[in-house]
């Protein structure tokens, strides 16, 4: 099967790959390639307009046509593949009148859980 997502994904955090761990489950997953981005994991094919250290920072997915998403966006377009997940992924990137107004709300909750990853990949290993 074609894969129609290349997710790009920081294996070095444990919320990151429990994340990651879920959506491998879900059903059409096979249709996403998912690659580790980070530094001591494997070699990744990040591409010219990703590097290292931008991958680690936020989640990025790349389409078949070579786009790059990240964010919120990148969420959506990652759910929009997944059957199980279409709905939320189509609520995030609804368009109403031209605009999509749930996406930057979105984003800016993406935004303000990124400073708190490394506090909640730590209370996420003492919890599991």
């Amino acid at each position: 099967m074609r894969q129609e997502l290349t997710v790009y994904y920081d294996g070095g955090c444990p919320l990151c790959r429990a994340e990651i761990g879920h959506y491998r489950k879900s059903r059409g997953a096979e249709r996403v390639a998912f690659v580790d981005a980070r530094p001591d994991g494997p070699a990744a094919a990040l591409g010219p307009d990703l590097d290292r250290s931008a991958a680690l920072r936020r989640f990025h997915v790349r389409g078949p046509d070579g786009r790059l998403t990240s964010g919120a966006a990148a969420f959506a377009r990652l759910w929009r593949t997944l059957p199980g997940w279409r709905w939320l992924g189509r609520i995030v990137d609804l368009r109403v009148f031209g605009r999509r107004p749930v996406l930057p709300l979105a984003e800016a909750a993406y935004r303000l859980s990124l400073p708190l990853r490394p506090r909640l990949a730590r209370l996420f290993l003492r919890v599991f």
